[in-house]
């Protein structure tokens, strides 16, 4: 009995000892300006970075792997700060929120059935691909209104919408939509082209009342072609956000009604 304890003293003495010199010759010292640096991000976790979280985020930062000023939630404020404690300077970041590239409501979008499944798009679209018509369009169940962390989104007559002044371009909406629908856009932005379909003129009208035909008008009444405010992706006109148009008039020029002025107002689309 006496020997056994004695062995079990000695083994843990050993393994005591191991560890302590482990501690002290093989651990590796976190830098702690990242503990400063993730202390003045906002903690919001989401993503919006390109990082898994607020922390990882701190550690490219301090490492000089990532750009102080990514963050879409902290800002220029939170950036300000970072460069402060670095002793660099912050990099000039454009602010971006999301886009829902979609007009077509209960009104304009064809139903093919009735969906009485889970209120989520990510069901709805894996259910024979959802009700709606158009395979392009916003299916309306949500999902991105379930994850966005500041309530910024909200679903209208089978459309989601996205309050402006509320979004912080987390980019959470943008990787849960099914369709793939929503896009992180510039916020100075005021020229959107709510459409995704890329199909051809006559074979979107017979889906919905509002989608792009591809006449290409945008782009003729912005310049033409070599202005470069448009770019087309099949017979789908998309915003040049690197050079957007400014003349607002384009929207009264679209047939298809699916240019909007300032979509992301505070009033949605």
């Amino acid at each position: 009995m006496i020997t056994a304890v004695l062995v079990i003293a000695l083994i843990g003495f050993v393994a005591a000892i191991t560890l302590a010199l482990a501690d002290k010759f093989l651990s590796v010292k976190e830098d702690p300006r990242i503990g400063m640096v993730t202390a003045e991000l906002p903690g919001a976790n989401c993503g919006g970075c390109g990082f898994a979280g607020c922390g990882d985020y701190a550690r490219a930062i301090v490492a000089g792997t990532a750009p102080n000023g990514a963050c879409p939630v902290g800002g220029d404020a939170a950036a300000q700060k970072i460069a402060k404690i670095l002793g660099v300077e912050a990099s000039a970041t454009e602010k971006r929120v999301a886009l829902v590239k979609c007009c077509g409501d209960r009104t304009e979008a064809i139903r093919v059935g009735d969906y009485n499944g889970i209120c989520d798009c990510n069901v709805a679209a894996s259910t024979a691909g959802g009700d709606k018509g158009c395979r392009y369009g916003c299916l309306g169940y949500g999902a991105c209104a379930a994850v966005c962390p500041k309530n910024a989104i909200s679903v209208v007559d089978g459309l989601a919408k996205i309050e402006k002044r509320l979004c912080v371009g987390c980019g959470k909406c943008v990787s849960v939509c099914p369709r793939r629908i929503i896009e992180l856009v510039p916020a100075s932005a005021t020229i959107h082209v709510l459409c995704n379909n890329p199909v051809r003129g006559p074979e979107v009208r017979k889906v919905c009342g509002v989608g792009c035909m591809g006449c290409r008008l945008c782009e003729k009444h912005s310049g033409g072609k070599e202005a470069g405010h448009f770019v087309f992706d099949g017979f789908l006109a998309k915003v040049n956000y690197e050079n957007p148009p400014t003349d607002e008039q384009i929207a009264q020029k679209c047939p298809a009604k699916c240019i909007s002025i300032d979509a992301l107002s505070s009033s949605g689309h």
